[in-house]
């Protein structure tokens, strides 16, 4: 089939972007998404024209790397999955796609469809870890750990870091990022030591980003690739007035 593919390019984080059009040939609707703006690209160079820049690693839904808008919507039209994982038999022949990178202050363009994820790094490097000695793995399986908060961990945990739930937001707000990160550990016994001071730090180090505030939207949640619940949003306002109380 062939698709026409409306892309977002832009030189540099200063540059002005534009969309440009191409047109991709003799796709298999057993690509991947990114499999065919592969195709797409070595014809550009070929061409001697620059290819798309796009960010990409795992190719299996881990890594979060590969986000992008695609009609509008944060990885694409299928729930539950990156970009990676969108397959074009999900369009028709003769469709036109939309692409552009996420759109938010926080994440500045750095290259056509690359952005940069550092705000939520340095989110993590505010109190997403456990600094504390918690015992090596065999002790820290002879902890008891009620199944539904295991699980309620784990859920959280799910979180790959991709920044959906910024670019969907209509606030661009990284409260389900910073929840899902908070709760994972808080959940925990593990996590009990530094509890109330890690929340505190890292929604402090959130505001400083530039990401706008939650005004419960839910879009967070629907592009969410790992379907990460705005329940933990409820749990993060909750943790923050008790160490904000406390503290």
């Amino acid at each position: 089939m062939q698709i026409t593919l409306n892309v977002w390019r832009q030189a540099g984080p200063r540059a002005l972007g534009r969309f440009e059009r191409y047109t991709a040939k003799d796709v298999s609707p057993h690509m991947s998404f990114l499999e065919m703006l592969d195709v797409v690209n070595e014809e550009l160079i070929e061409a001697g024209k620059d290819p798309i820049a796009f960010e990409h690693d795992c190719r299996e839904g881990i890594c979060g790397s590969c986000g992008m808008v695609i009609n509008g919507v944060p990885h694409g039209p299928k729930p539950a999955i990156t970009v990676c994982q969108l397959h074009m038999r999900s369009f028709n022949d003769g469709d036109e796609v939309w692409i552009e990178p996420w759109r938010a202050k926080a994440f500045p363009v750095i290259r056509d469809l690359v952005i940069d994820r550092s705000a939520l790094d340095r989110i993590i490097e505010a109190g997403g870890y456990i600094s504390v000695r918690s015992g090596s793995a065999p002790d820290a399986n002879a902890i008891a750990v009620p199944k539904s908060i295991a699980d309620t961990s784990m859920d959280a945990a799910a979180c790959i870091g991709c920044g959906a739930c910024v670019a969907a937001c209509p606030n661009a707000s990284a409260m389900l990022f910073t929840a899902a990160k908070v709760a994972h550990l808080s959940k925990l016994p593990q996590g009990q030591p530094e509890r109330q001071q890690r929340v505190l730090n890292m929604v402090e180090q959130m505001e400083s980003e530039s990401f706008g505030y939650c005004t419960n939207h839910g879009a967070c949640q629907t592009a969410c690739p790992k379907e990460i619940s705005i329940d933990f949003i409820a749990y993060l306002n909750r943790e923050l007035l008790t160490a904000t109380l406390l503290g």
